[in-house]
């Protein structure tokens, strides 16, 4: 592993300028770190450009906020991750596969790739991509669970940062490697703590639950008020939530068929929230971080068009693998897919473009925790 530079600091590049991409990007910089920024187009780094850099705001005294400097902000992969030590990818998981693919022919030895976040089988996915491809690179691809960031693009080189969160666990392939690498990460931003490996990343993607169903079921109300209302208080009823529970248990399924330990969603909102509750229900009632959220003002957004693809297709093509039916959650891909004229199942990341086909059980966690595929 890279021993970063003779300050002893690590070259960051991040790849995506959202505004996950911009805070991340602007907060590495405000804590005195050389960060690159990457976005495909032109259009929302010509600001940025223009001004050397990003204006991060926050009413927070916990963040960092001011002017933070960058001196590479490109749209040229190759100049990005040029002498770069980690290679953070800071966009929606639609686009992994071809920032995966841009990468393959830049990257070198030693470097070290963290999806933020990677949904669910992200950092397979990318794996396996780099290796179709013939990346002869010795590096490391990541997943973070989660975005560290709750944030907005105010302007064009503006970005506020809510809040940045207490802890994200970060899972490398092979799951040996992850101490290594999140070492090398908390020099920067010590709310990364290992993971346990890139499957209990992927499957306690809780968002896979709460996203999905409650936008689909609440069409009528988002197409009738343009999302006027709050999405988790008032989207999320009794029996909405009953569906919500039949979904998250076979996800769960799925996570132990496989081998491993998932979070139950109301496991997962005491652990984020301190919110407890008899039913899922009970809990998400009893979470007051959700209060004020609006719903979309269209079903046409990423609550669909990432999470389905990305987060329910992988748990259910996962679930085939091993055995565990997912007929809940196959609805929803199936309603979704109606809604939206798209089949998810097509576009969406499968077992196959996670490199795991023809696996066994045994063959996968092996291949996770051990980086062996026979």
């Amino acid at each position: 592993m890279q021993k970063g530079n003779a300050n002893n600091k690590y070259k960051f590049a991040v790849l995506g300028a959202g505004h996950g991409g911009t805070a991340m990007a602007g907060h590495l910089s405000l804590l005195g770190f050389d960060v690159s920024l990457y976005n495909r187009g032109e259009e929302r780094i010509r600001a940025i450009r223009e001004r050397k850099g990003i204006e991060i705001l926050s009413n927070s005294d916990n963040v960092p906020h001011g002017f933070a400097e960058l001196k590479v902000v490109t749209s040229n992969i190759a100049e990005a991750i040029y002498g770069r030590d980690v290679i953070m990818v800071v966009l929606p998981a639609t686009g992994h596969r071809f920032i995966a693919e841009q990468l393959v022919p830049h990257l070198v030895d030693n470097q070290i790739i963290v999806l933020n976040p990677g949904r669910t089988g992200g950092a397979l996915e990318v794996l396996a991509i780099l290796k179709e491809k013939g990346c002869t690179a010795d590096v490391v691809v990541c997943e973070a669970q989660t975005l560290l960031y709750a944030s907005r693009s105010i302007n064009p080189g503006q970005t506020q940062i809510f809040r940045i969160k207490n802890s994200v666990p970060v899972a490398a392939i092979p799951a040996h490697r992850t101490p290594e690498v999140v070492s090398i990460l908390r020099t920067a931003l010590p709310q990364f703590i290992p993971g346990d490996n890139v499957m209990k990343t992927s499957l306690n993607n809780i968002g896979s639950i709460f996203h999905p169903a409650v936008t689909v079921l609440n069409a009528g109300r988002i197409e009738s008020t343009y999302g006027d209302f709050e999405y988790y208080t008032e989207g999320i009823t009794p029996s909405i939530a009953l569906i919500l529970e039949k979904m998250d248990k076979e996800r769960v399924s799925v996570s132990e068929a496989l081998g491993f330990q998932a979070m139950t969603a109301r496991e997962w909102l005491y652990f984020a929230y301190d919110a407890a509750g008899r039913t899922l229900y009970e809990a998400m009632r009893n979470n007051r971080g959700y209060d004020g959220i609006m719903a979309p003002k269209t079903v046409m957004n990423r609550y669909i068009t990432e999470d389905v693809p990305m987060s329910l297709v992988p748990i259910a093509s996962l679930g085939r693998i091993c055995g565990v039916s997912t007929p809940v959650i196959d609805s929803i891909i199936l309603l979704s897919s109606v809604l939206h004229n798209t089949d998810y199942w097509e576009t969406g990341r499968t077992a196959d473009r996670m490199g795991l086909t023809g696996m066994t059980l045994k063959e996968i966690r092996s291949f996770i925790t051990e980086g062996i595929k026979k």
